[in-house]
Parts: C-alpha cells; structure tokens; sequence
C-alpha cells in the first residue's frame, strides 16, 4: 500500500518536539526522512545535537562523540562524566505530579517531583550505609510500583548497577538471573495483585535471598500489607518505610559515560539468561531522543504503558522522566475480569497523553467488544504499540474507537538495544500493518542471503553503525565472545538482530517475523507475522501459531495451531475460512499443510510466541534442552507441544 492510512496534521507538526529539534539544526520539520539521513550518516554530528537539544548536564565534558567507530566496541562520549538520576530528576517540578500509581481497582496516587526525589535521596543513603557503592548490584524482586522506580533511582545515584523482575518470576528463575550478578541488597514485595487475587511472595522472598549467598540486606517493602518475613531470614531485614522515609539530601555520584547502569536479560528460554549491560549515558540520550522526540513527551504529558518489570518497556517507561513528563505505575491484569477496560478508564481520568499497550491487547479489546470512547480519551495523542506485529485490523479500530486524530504509533525493537529500531514520529505517516520509519540514529538495513542490502524485498534485519545504547558487555562474557556470537557472527561489524523485514521504497518498514523462525516452504521465505497477522483478524480465532519443520526425510510441514474463541469448536467450515483468508490476505504460498485446535499458545514472560522452542519440540527435541520452563506463561504447555510432534512422528512411523 502505498496510500498512508494516517497523515499527521501539520499543526500538530508544527508544535512537535521533532519539529523544533529539526529547525534548529537547519532541517525541514516535515521532512522526516531529510533528519533521518543525517542521524544515521553524521552520527557525531546526530548525536552531538541530542547532547545539546536536551542540555545533557556532565560534571567533566567529553573529548569527542566517537573515539572509535566499531561494532561491537564503540567508543562514545569519552572523558565524559554524568549520572542518569541526576537527569530523571532535575527537570521535575517539587508540587507536579511525577508518579501517577495506578492498579486494577482503579486506586490511584500521584507523587510529586519534591516527594519522589525525597525518597530516592533517602534510600540511596539507606542503601550507602549498607556498603552500596559505584559497581556494586542492588536487585528488585518487585512489581511495577513506585517503589521500583525508587530503588532503581537511588541504586543508580550512587552508581551501583540495578536489575529487577516481577513477583510473578519463581524463586530460582529469579535466582538464575540475580545470582549471575553477585548483589548486595535485594529489594522485594511481600506480595503483588493480580486480576482479583492477593499473591504472597513472602516464601518466595525467602527462598530467593537464600539462594542470593552475597547478600547483605534485604529491604521488604509491605504492599499488599502481610506479616513480616520469618525469622530465620539469611540476611538483614530493613522495612522500606524505613528506608524511604529519613531526611536526606540527593548527591548523585558521576560515573564514566559508559558505566553499567543496569543488567537486563534474555529471556533465557533455551539456557541460562544472558545479562545484557547498559550505560548511564547510552541510556540517558537514546530515551531522551526516542521518548522526547519520537514520542513527544515534555513537561505537563503523561505516559500510560501497560509493562511488567521484567520487560524493557519498564526501564522505557521509567525514563519518562528524563522529559519531565509524568509516568504511570500499573498493578495487575491488563483487562480485568471484574472491568476489562480499566486501563482506558485510568487513561481517561488522569490525561494520559501516551498510552502505550501490546498488538494482543488492542485485538483482545476489538474481539470483546471493549469500547475504549465510552471514556473522555481526548488527552490522548498517540496509541505505542510493541512486543509482537501490529496486526492490520488494529489501525481502523484505533481510529473509530480511540480517536481519528491519534498516531498509532507500531514500534520494533529490543531488550538488546532498550529501545527501538523502527517505530513513528509526530512527522511521520503511518501505512497499514507497517512501521512508519527507521528510528533516528538507526542506520537499518535489510540484507539478502547474500549480504547485500535490498528494498522492497524481505531480509535480515542488520544494524550498520553503532548506537550509544548498544550493550556494553554481557555480564560474565570478559572476551566478549558470546556478544560477538550473538549479533555480530553472520556479518563481521554488522548487528544482525534476528528479525526478517523488508524496507519499503515509500521509507516504511514491514516486520515478517523471527529469522531463526522463519518459514523456508520450497525455498521461498515466508514470514510467521504475515500468516498472524491474517489470521488473528478472524473473530472465530483468539490467537494462532505457525511453525515450519524440516522432518527427517526432507519433508517439510506447516502447521498452523489456532486457539478458538470462546464457545467456538474448529470444524471443516472454519479451516475453509481461515485457509481462504491466508490464501487473500497473504498467499497461496502461505497456506498451511494443516490447522489444528491447540488450548493455547505459549509465551516468554514477556509476550513473545515460542515459535523456535515449538517448531523443536515438534521436531522431537528433549523438553529440557529445548526450553527453560520458568520462562514459560504456561509451563505445562510445553509437555502439550512435545506429545504433539511425539504423535505425529509415531503416526507417521506407525509407531
């Protein structure tokens, strides 16, 4: 399609952070593709601006943009000295709202920039005086509520590194992260709400600091209001309201540009989870550019995205301060039973102006027959949307049910770089089931087999210069091999991400799917996104899985595993309809060798479909070397999905 569904107003333009960031280096503000080919082909001069635009503050200035241009190993703002809570909190007026805490109740409390930098001043003392210094790992066993943002801010003040997740996560899955890291002082919940129910987590509290031998302290935050932990605790036991309450002031320590200022990790579905390592000032101008510029978030906005801790968008949605929006804390079940659309309802009453969800949320609403304008959503001027395809179905919906003037905003990217790779701007269009543009200072790319880049033609997606947030390190790799291993293997100097894409001559982007996932049916590359995508719109069908496995004697099958709405059954009538909605909607190529009725389809703890983890089972892969069930939604599906392909190969041997 080469029509834009969605053209942005050139008013709205006109007052756009992006806008103003374009005038005054010199560029057109319509012209979004003019900025992007200077962000990506004056890289020092790019970013030397984004330095300037939001007046990063650095106790030591630095010797240049980039000492050295290499992948992996760039060399950014060196000489530079700066910290990343200095900036969430400077621009934070004491009497507005920084915090807004929200849950699935609908309770609601809002912190004020002079309350909030009162807190982190008193736990970064509480955690110094428990020997927490730059380098030293604080970790958060947390939901996602203030007190996360709190202790990561304060950890990161005196430069000590931060890495959390969600209560949800068990005891050794959360051990198999934390442990890699060797902390000090483990904050934790003594519970968490989810879609009606209380969950204590104070055994798992217990477990998990057992398990995390170089502990000092543990700080128990009471907030789903249990008894204290038991007695034999391994460590320390400091009660948050303690540790959150003395009169401090805030002195945040300046760390090197390129400190560790938090581990994030894979999702560690087939070993252990890698720790990915950011720095203060890779992080600090890649949000201040992604959030303040292709968001359009400042002072008076606020951010409303549905996250887990455990997700990148968590350390996302923290850094809204960073542009002295407010940001939004959310507990629970994104659709609760008791009111499925409690989220547009907060959105609603608290003038969120970015709402942020996944593709699976927006379908669940249209599917439920949600109405998200029964509430005043005029605040809201654009919808994100990441974690998996932006279905096509969803543009129309977003329009008629949220508002014909919001950006629906589809964005890709990853835990890898904690941010995007392709997504919109204020001043960019948006086309139907694709991405608006390459993110600014993002030189993308689509290679072909042979490694040549191509437009208009499905390829790898590569990254051909550096960004300032790309990892650091991973955590324990000292040589730097499994880094290497991981981006930098198929194309020497080249990110290779793992996603298959294809770049539009109309400078749009269209995301097919995983590589290592993807479809090879008679040589011909099928993306598992493009069969999703058509599928999904199907009101008959909450969610589908295709997968494409190469049997042992040189078949191939594609199988299609769809999950049925609610009272319905999948029968000859419905495979006919989904088969002629593929053969439309995609291909004939894209036509499954047969469907089948599966309870569900699982998940990473973030979202992802286990397409890999499956198409391995179904190949008849042990389960315990194809995945790690701790990183699963639903663990007991992965017994499910190994019986399937045990059947089918003792169907097939007459076994």
């Amino acid at each position: 399609m080469t029509t834009p569904f969605w053209t942005p107003d050139p008013e709205s333009v006109a007052r756009s952070r992006i806008a103003d960031f374009a005038r005054r280096y010199g560029l057109d503000a319509d012209d979004y593709a003019a900025l992007h080919r200077w962000s990506v082909t004056d890289l020092e001069g790019f970013w030397a601006a984004i330095w300037e635009y939001f007046d990063i503050e650095a106790s030591s200035p630095y010797e240049s943009v980039l000492a050295e241009e290499r992948m992996p190993g760039a060399r950014w703002f060196p000489g530079s000295t700066l910290n990343y809570t200095h900036h969430a909190l400077r621009n934070l007026a004491d009497q507005e709202t920084a915090v807004v805490t929200l849950d699935e109740t609908g309770a609601a409390h809002e912190i004020t920039g002079g309350r909030l930098r009162a807190q982190v001043a008193s736990v970064a003392a509480t955690l110094r005086d428990l020997g927490v210094g730059a380098g030293d790992r604080v970790v958060g066993y947390l939901p996602n509520t203030p007190h996360a943002i709190v202790a990561f801010l304060a950890a990161a003040s005196l430069g000590a590194v931060w890495s959390v997740c969600g209560q949800d996560y068990a005891p050794q899955a959360a051990a198999d992260r934390f442990g890699q890291l060797e902390p000090t002082v483990l904050v934790a919940a003594d519970g968490y709400l989810f879609n009606g129910t209380t969950h204590d987590r104070r055994a798992a509290v217990l477990e998990l600091a057992r398990a995390l031998t170089t502990l000092k302290a543990t700080v128990l935050v009471d907030h789903v209001g249990l008894p204290g932990l038991s007695e034999n605790h391994p460590c320390l036991v400091l009660p948050w309201e303690g540790a959150a309450t003395r009169t401090e002031e805030l002195a945040c320590v300046p760390v090197p540009f390129d400190h560790p200022l938090w581990v994030v990790f894979s999702s560690g579905t087939t070993g252990p989870p890698k720790g990915i390592v950011h720095g203060h000032g890779g992080v600090l101008l890649e949000h201040l550019k992604t959030l303040g510029l292709h968001s359009d978030l400042g002072p008076g906005d606020r951010l409303l995205w549905y996250t887990t801790t455990h997700w990148m968008m968590w350390n996302l949605v923290v850094s809204t301060l960073l542009t002295g929006a407010a940001t939004c804390t959310y507990e629970g079940s994104p659709a609760p039973l008791i009111e499925p659309d409690i989220l547009w309802r907060l959105a609603a009453r608290h003038r969120v102006t970015l709402f942020g969800t996944s593709p699976q949320y927006l379908l669940g609403m249209a599917k439920f027959g949600i109405d998200p304008s029964a509430h005043d959503l005029s605040a809201i001027r654009a919808v994100g949307c990441t974690g998996s395809t932006l279905p096509a179905s969803a543009h129309p919906w977003v329009r008629d049910r949220v508002g014909a003037e919001v950006l629906l905003a589809s964005i890709s990217g990853g835990t890898d770089v904690v941010s995007g790779f392709a997504g919109s701007a204020p001043n960019t269009p948006v086309w139907v089931g694709e991405l608006s543009a390459p993110c600014l200072g993002v030189a993308l790319a689509a290679y072909d087999a042979e490694g040549r880049p191509v437009v208009d033609e499905v390829g790898e997606l590569v990254v051909t210069r550096p960004m300032p947030s790309m990892p650091l390190y991973f955590w324990n790799d000292p040589e730097g091999r499994r880094l290497h291993d991981a981006y930098f293997s198929a194309y020497p100097g080249v990110w290779r991400h793992g996603d298959w894409i294809t770049l539009t001559s109309h400078g749009s982007v269209v995301v097919h799917g995983r590589s290592d996932s993807t479809l090879n049916r008679n040589g011909v590359r099928l993306g598992s996104a493009d069969i999703h995508d058509v599928v999904e719109r199907l009101p008959e069908i909450t969610e589908a899985l295709v997968i494409g496995a190469e049997e042992p004697d040189g078949g191939y099958w594609m199988p299609l595993f769809v999950v049925p709405a609610a009272g319905v059954e999948l029968d000859d009538a419905l495979r006919d309809r989904i088969r002629d909605a593929i053969r439309t909607g995609a291909s004939p190529r894209h036509v499954p060798d047969e469907i089948l009725q599966v309870p569900a389809v699982p998940h990473t703890r973030t979202g992802k479909k286990l397409e890999v983890p499956v198409k391995r089972l179904l190949q008849g892969a042990p389960a315990e070397q194809v995945v790690n069930p701790a990183t699963v939604d639903a663990p007991e599906l992965i017994d499910y999905y190994a019986r399937l392909g045990e059947e089918r190969r003792n169907s097939r041997t007459g076994a």
